[in-house]
């Protein structure tokens, strides 16, 4: 024993001996014999001793080979700990010049070039060497060796963690305890680790944290040997007295004394480590320091969790988790994660768990994807070490991440509760387990044979939900299988697939083809009453390899297919149900395969039995007329919604539909006693008859134009009468009124572009009528209140998926008639009743007014300001209707209309010059408006719409300055001199018009190099930039003579897109028809049209008006361009200025800065709870945890950082 117990000292005493034997390295050499050096050992040797004058590395020739120890340890080509036994060797032999070598290290790693020299290191303090070092150091570059790119400084960060912790373990048995070598290492790293330069503290917080891993495994290990060595004394003390030996039992306590002793020095070091440098770094300003420390403690955690795992060590973690980087977040999880995969420690993280586990389950909705996806594997780890972490809601909130957009997250969140959490987004479930359960989701035939299994006495079926459930995820692992992508929206589009993928999916498909190809008609022949499943399983033609039927003589399996779906098209009437059959119809029926002809005669059998149907019903209801019973209508309904659906994806124009549908139409025009499903039935089946011959006559088929013109003017027609007779709330109306734009849009004058001049008799141009009787529907049915929406649910029991609904379909509405707008159709100054919603619908349809105002102004700027203006106009007259003349300037409503003014005039942009026209004679219009009518109390009263001139104000920044005294003087012409000498509060709303005006026009005439300043903005000095301005201003001036030049007629941009709105077919552009022109009061609604006479612009008329009235020498500037003619003349008044003033537009305050960016709004990401910056964490810390230890974090926490 005695032997043993030296032989077990002897081996710790000797660091080499315990080194070599626990690398277990092949060949290496007995500890009394030292390996052979290389010639980079020697070089390292020689920078030890006597390579070193004054403690400094000397070259010794060769610049090839290393001589410092940072240059060793860069290049990585010796083995780490024989570079670390040869620095332990010139300690030895000096451990002055050996401290000096590594300090100089820790200098060199942090990327500066100074040096320490010997008598530096023996006469000056820590904190006066780091101020020379800083003074050396390099501010120039921002790089430093840990955060230079590349693999070598990759390497070199390994190379440089991996010293650290050799040196640690080299030397854990002697000289970590001589209280020299530690001392200066710990105390020369928490000077760096509080120094302003961030490289300083980056690498000395690196190699400092490294340090306290490697002693924290040194601290492990004594723990061990402690209590082996008290074992071994408790065995030998309880031996009996002839047999216990007293010798062993004292080598044993002075062991025991020693261990502690050394942990004693062990734990001082690691609190000299943690107090100095981790409580302040773990906060530090850069998020690479933070996820430093955050990465290592939890790596103390995990070693030595006896120690350190514990609430004063995890709040740290769990503070950090409210990190504002996400880099240091995924570092909090990670550690997190380390710790509850052992389920040994969930009893010592129980106390962590209940305190931040609302914040780890919110973490999974965070905004870092990668974030996310560990927080939901944390999330996942706590469930399976303790069901009781976590509420139900806590893990409903991650099941459905598996519908997440961004596939890792849905992956990371897959669970088995599969038929608990599917609904209408089962494919993204699907995408979510396929990387992980592929071979059990492609597991057709168990699918299958479940669903066909027939009920046994004794065993349990599945129930009808789900049944529901496994057909749909039938249906979506078929989908995937077959297209081998992301559904919709995961994923960045359609990638190519690798050779191994494609052979995979060619491989799925096969196999699908031939399971279902037989059991497909099984299938459907079980569950044909049942709507919902027929439908899903109808889906599973189109993902088939049609080539199978034939190649593998499985025509009878096809028969019994189309069988079936014949048998549930005669069974069905609902919608899905029939567009179903119509789609797998129609992809049996392709004429690449050679099934085509078995299918379509199927087909055409199919549709000659409804034909016959259809017509006998029609003859029977229309001669039963009024008198007619519930039997009669049914039958006409039924069969017409059969053959509706077909008609949407098959051409049945030779059975002509169009004539008993027309039949039944005009009926109930004539009679207004059709039943209004009928009607809309009828109305839809006529839209796709018409559409299927347009595609006729433009492929170059036969036709007769004439007899189509008729048919689509009478769908029109209908339609037109269905909307403006049933005016209520109702689903059937609504549809009329799609089609109704659809048809429309069709028809409209693009039918003619694209050398298609003989469809010119199918043009149909709405007249004012129509125009009115659509703006009016969707004013009814559209823009509604809440209540009204919230009384027409009917107290459903899913009202909020009811409101979204409704909501949907009016967005639909809105947009078919905005779509109408913009292409043309529809004449833009209806555009205003739809503006004005603007601001109270904004939440419901703001998208779409905002794209509206755009695609308008793009067609005509000017035409789009004079709407704007009179949805404004009718706004105020609205308002002038409720409150009578003396309104209430500081009411709520006023406000309104000034708020949406002003968001109108954000929407001219920051380019004046652009909208210069248009801004212009937008203030014309208003400035008419608001002295249009006089008062009827006389003229020392104000006009009853002056007080329309505080919304105008909201304009007035728009206007460039000299543009604002050409307004100012059009706004004297109304004027009378008693009216500018006015002061009372109701002509506020002129003197208010006039100072917007007055500010920054006044100064037209200033010196352009006095750089003087209006109140609203500077002027800008154009010294140094006339060919810049020269060139702007002759754009614009040829703008402006375009604009002059052209007649009355708008021409739509060839480059506006159709919107993917309502419509079926590929929308073209034409030049608008004219307006009409009726003899009207300036400022009316029909003052939007383009007077033929005009040949300049109004803003032009006033300067021109302008110029007559100046004197001689106000008129100099003009001369020269006298012979250049009229427009020349306007050209040159509008180069009187220097360029626009930007300054004028933009706004003082920092709401109205904010206001701006309105335009660019964009989908709000889910919004988490905000990073906890360092006062808030102070908050948060005595609710759980001991403070003391905060009162001490405090210290060196607002430093300037470098």
């Amino acid at each position: 024993d005695a032997v043993g117990l030296s032989m077990s000292m002897a081996d710790m005493e000797d660091p080499e001996v315990k080194g070599k034997k626990k690398r277990g390295r092949p060949g290496k050499q007995t500890a009394s014999k030292k390996p052979r050096k290389t010639p980079a050992d020697k070089a390292v040797g020689v920078s030890r001793g006597r390579g070193k004058a004054n403690g400094v590395a000397q070259h010794n020739g060769d610049s090839s080979e290393p001589i410092t120890l940072f240059e060793v340890v860069k290049l990585g080509k010796s083995a780490m700990q024989s570079v670390v036994d040869e620095w332990i060797e010139s300690y030895k032999q000096d451990r002055d010049l050996a401290l000096l070598d590594l300090i100089n290290f820790f200098i060199q790693c942090s990327g500066c070039k100074g040096t320490v020299r010997i008598e530096m290191f023996r006469n000056m303090q820590n904190a006066e060497i780091i101020r020379k070092m800083t003074e050396e150091f390099d501010e120039d570059s921002g790089d430093y060796p840990l955060t230079m790119p590349g693999p070598m400084w990759k390497k070199f960060r390994y190379n440089f963690c991996e010293f650290i912790c050799v040196l640690i373990r080299q030397c854990q048995y002697s000289i970590i305890y001589d209280e020299y070598m530690m001392d200066t290492v710990i105390s020369l790293l928490t000077g760096l680790s509080d120094s302003q330069v961030r490289a300083f503290r980056h690498t000395s917080t690196l190699a400092a944290m490294k340090l306290m891993t490697a002693l924290v495994n040194v601290a492990l290990n004594l723990s061990i040997h402690q209590d082996n060595t008290q074992r071994q004394y408790e065995a030998e003390r309880n031996k009996i007295a002839g047999k216990r030996a007293n010798e062993k039992l004292e080598l044993l306590l002075q062991k025991r004394k020693e261990l502690q002793e050394n942990q004693d020095e062990i734990e001082n070091m690691m609190n000299s480590i943690f107090k100095g440098i981790f409580v302040h770094r773990y906060r530090d300003a850069i998020a690479e320091i933070r996820a430093i420390c955050i990465e290592e403690i939890g790596v103390w955690m995990k070693m030595y969790s006896d120690a350190f795992l514990n609430d004063s060590y995890l709040k740290y973690v769990g503070w950090t988790l409210h990190d504002r980087q996400g880099e240091v977040r995924l570092k909090c999880l990670k550690a997190l994660q380390n710790l509850y995969t052992n389920r040994e420690l969930f009893p010592k993280l129980e106390l962590f768990t209940n305190r931040f586990k609302d914040r780890i389950v919110s973490m999974t909705l965070d905004k870092e994807y990668d974030v996310a996806v560990e927080a939901i594997r944390l999330v996942t780890l706590i469930l399976q070490g303790s069901e009781d972490a976590l509420s139900n809601e806590d893990c409903e909130n991650v099941y459905h991440l598996v519908y997440s957009a961004h596939r890792p997250v849905a992956v990371a969140a897959e669970c088995e509760e599969i038929f608990d959490f599917l609904h209408e987004h089962a494919a993204y479930l699907v995408d979510s387990l396929w990387e992980s359960s592929q071979e059990l989701l492609k597991d057709w035939e168990c699918m299958t044979e479940l669903l066909l299994e027939e009920p046994v006495q004794g065993e349990e079926l599945l129930s009808d939900r789900q049944e529901s459930a496994l057909i749909e995820l039938t249906v979506c692992t078929i989908r995937q299988a077959a297209e081998a992508h992301p559904p919709v929206g995961r994923g960045t589009g359609k990638r190519v697939l690798t050779a191994k993928e494609r052979k995979t999916q060619i491989d799925d498909k096969n196999k699908l083809t031939e399971h279902f190809i037989m059991a497909l008609p099984m299938l459907l022949s079980k569950y044909q009453a049942d709507s919902e499943k027929v439908a899903n399983l109808l889906q599973i033609p189109q993902f088939f390899d049609l080539d199978v039927y034939s190649a593998g003589r499985m025509e009878k399996h096809l028969d019994a297919l189309l069988k079936q779906i014949r048998l549930v098209v005669e069974k069905h009437i609902e919608t899905d149900v029939l567009e179903a059959c119509s789609k797998t119809y129609s992809i049996l029926c392709s004429e690449e395969y050679t099934i085509m002809n078995r299918v379509d005669i199927a087909r055409s059998q199919l549709i000659d039995e409804m034909t016959d149907r259809f017509a006998h019903s029609v003859e029977e209801l229309l001669q039963e007329a009024e008198e007619a019973d519930d039997d009669d209508i049914y039958n006409v309904l039924s069969t017409l919604k059969r053959l509706t659906a077909f008609h949407n994806a098959h051409d049945l124009t030779r059975w002509d539909l169009f004539s008993n549908c027309y039949r039944l139409l005009k009926a109930g025009i004539e009679l207004g006693s059709m039943p209004e499903q009928i009607a809309v039935q009828a109305l839809q089946c006529s839209h796709y008859s018409i559409l299927w011959q347009l595609v006729k006559i433009t492929e170059g088929a036969p036709s007769k134009v004439y007899n189509l013109r008729a048919l689509s003017l009478a769908t029109p027609d209908f339609a037109f009468s269905r909307v403006s007779n049933q005016r209520v709330q109702s689903i059937r109306s609504a549809q009329a009124f799609m089609l109704l734009c659809d048809l429309l849009m069709i028809f409209s004058h693009q039918l003619t572009t694209g050398s298609r001049e003989g469809l010119q008799p199918l043009v149909f141009n709405p007249d004012g009528t129509l125009q009115n009787e659509l703006l009016n529907f969707v004013l009814d049915h559209v823009f509604i209140d809440q209540d009204d929406e919230s009384q027409s649910m009917e107290g459903d029991e899913e009202d909020e998926a009811n409101k979204i609904e409704a909501l949907h379909k009016r967005r639909n509405l809105l947009a078919a008639f905005c779509k109408l707008i913009i292409y043309d159709i529809v004449d833009m100054p209806a555009a205003a009743d739809i503006f004005k919603h603007y601001m109270k619908y904004y939440n419901d349809y703001g998208d779409i007014i905002k794209e509206t105002l755009s695609k308008t102004r793009q067609t005509d700027k000017i035409l789009c300001a004079k709407t704007l203006i009179l949805s404004l106009q009718q706004l105020f007259n609205e308002l002038l209707q409720d409150q009578g003349p003396n309104l209430d300037r500081t009411s709520s409503h006023v406000s309104g209309i000034k708020e949406l003014a002003r968001r109108f005039a954000l929407t001219f942009g920051l380019d004046q010059i652009k909208t210069r026209e248009a801004v212009a004679t937008l203030h014309k219009d208003g400035i008419e408006f608001a002295f249009k009518y006089q008062n009827s109390r006389g003229p020392d009263f104000p006009p009853i719409n002056l007080a329309f001139l505080e919304v105008l104000s909201e304009f007035s920044s728009k206007l460039i300055r000299q543009d604002k005294k050409t307004v100012h003087s059009y706004l004297e012409k109304f004027m009378s001199e008693s009216m500018s000498e006015r002061r009372e509060d109701v002509w506020l709303p002129l003197i208010s018009y006039r100072n917007s005006l007055l500010t920054g026009g006044d100064e037209d005439h200033m010196s352009v190099t006095s750089g003087s300043s209006s109140k609203t903005g500077s002027v800008r000095s154009k010294k140094g930039r006339p060919p810049l301005h020269k060139k702007r201003v002759e754009e614009e001036s040829s703008v402006e003579g375009s604009w002059l030049m052209r007649n009355d007629t708008l021409q739509t941009p060839s480059t506006l897109q159709t919107p993917q709105l309502t419509s079926t077919v590929l929308r073209e552009n034409r030049p608008a028809e004219h307006m009409p022109d009726p003899d009207s009061e300036p400022g009316s609604e029909n003052d939007f049209v383009h007077n033929p006479q005009m040949q300049m612009s109004w803003l032009s008329q006033q300067k021109m008006e302008e110029v007559s009235r100046k004197d001689r020498t106000a008129m100099n500037y003009i001369k020269s361009r006298s012979n250049q003619g009229v427009r020349q003349t306007v050209r040159g008044l509008m180069e009187d200025d220097a360029e626009p003033i930007f300054e004028d537009v933009m706004m003082s305050s920092r709401g109205q800065l904010e206001d701006m960016n309105e335009e660019f709004e964009d989908t709000m990401v889910i919004d988490l709870p905000p990073s906890r910056n360092r006062r808030e964490r102070a908050e948060l810390r005595p609710d759980f945890f001991d403070s003391a230890a905060m009162i001490e974090d405090e210290s060196g926490f607002s430093m300037p950082m470098f």
